[in-house]
């Protein structure tokens, strides 16, 4: 297949990228800076991540564009001019993939574009499948305009399926570092009162499921990409120090979270009790189902 990855040089898109050129398909990576791999699958176009160009050419004839792009919404307090930037780095960039792919004269059939179970809001009573209701909150907010834009490509004959990704746990990087070094340092607890989910899923899965998203012409609208099992902030504190082999016996008060993080703290003391309803109604087998083997995979003994 040939697959346009936007956002392919992020935490994600980096081992999605990986798995595409393994399994043989040709990548055009939209970038801001060059990369590729040693046999050539991999081509690199630079691009500022919100307007259309040249590049907009290559989607011609492309099977399906996967979206990844946006702003870490964890590495920095939420100013209003922070969620300024949040919003624009998705929304312009989705804007201009659909604007290009409205100009393209063989369409790509999918568009998988990145969203975030933050779309249900706070949630932390009842299970969250995909129908269930938008959320009120800023990351709420957010998802629902990241995904409106994806969706405005569905006219175009276009199968969109908003990838609503939980908490990515990988090595080399994302939420998994900044979890692990309370505990490494002895330190490690619950955040808050810890009965607030954590909606997770291994890179592996999250890989996983947007290939199985891209190969599912079946598969349509928003997809919940998180693991089945639903764990709050007190079970997963207590498998991550497991794995460290590290206590888990100091809480951080969710006072003292909000005066370091302010309404980014919702973040760590919020959360949303997802279910991959669609995914396992599709028929994805999770390589890691359960918290305690992925956390082992990572953090080997």
């Amino acid at each position: 297949m040939k697959i346009v990855v936007a956002g392919g040089s992020g935490f994600v898109g980096r081992a999605l990228v990986a798995a595409l050129a393994a399994r043989g398909d040709s990548v055009l990576l939209l970038t801001r800076g060059a990369t590729g791999d040693a046999r050539g699958l991999v081509r690199a176009l630079t691009w500022d991540g919100k307007s259309t160009g040249d590049w907009a050419r290559d989607l011609d004839g492309a099977d399906a564009v996967i979206n990844l792009c946006g702003e870490n919404v964890a590495a920095g307090r939420w100013t209003p001019a922070r969620k300024i930037q949040l919003l624009k780095s998705r929304v312009e960039s989705t804007r201009a993939l659909v604007a290009a792919i409205s100009q393209a004269a063989r369409r790509p059939k999918a568009l998988i574009n990145a969203s975030a179970v933050g779309y249900y809001g706070i949630a932390p009573e009842g299970a969250c499948a995909e129908g269930a209701p938008q959320g009120r909150d800023f990351l709420a907010a957010l998802c629902g305009q990241w995904e409106r834009e994806a969706l405005a490509a569905e006219p175009l004959g276009v199968r969109v399926v908003p990838a609503r990704l939980g908490v990515v746990l990988g090595d080399g990087g994302g939420a998994l570092a900044k979890m692990a070094l309370p505990f490494k340092l002895f330190a490690g607890g619950p955040l808050g009162s810890g009965r607030q989910p954590v909606p997770w899923i291994h890179r592996d899965d999250a890989v996983g499921a947007l290939l199985f998203a891209l190969e599912r012409d079946a598969l349509t609208g928003p997809v919940n990409v998180v693991a089945p099992q639903a764990l709050d902030n007190r079970a997963f504190s207590a498998a991550l120090g497991r794995a460290l082999g590290r206590p888990s016996w100091l809480p951080a008060p969710a006072f003292a979270l909000k005066a370091a993080l302010g309404e980014m703290s919702s973040l760590a003391l919020g959360g949303q009790r997802a279910e991959p309803k669609k995914l396992l109604d599709a028929g994805y087998a999770f390589k890691f189902a359960t918290l305690d083997p992925a956390l082992a995979a990572l953090f080997p003994k």
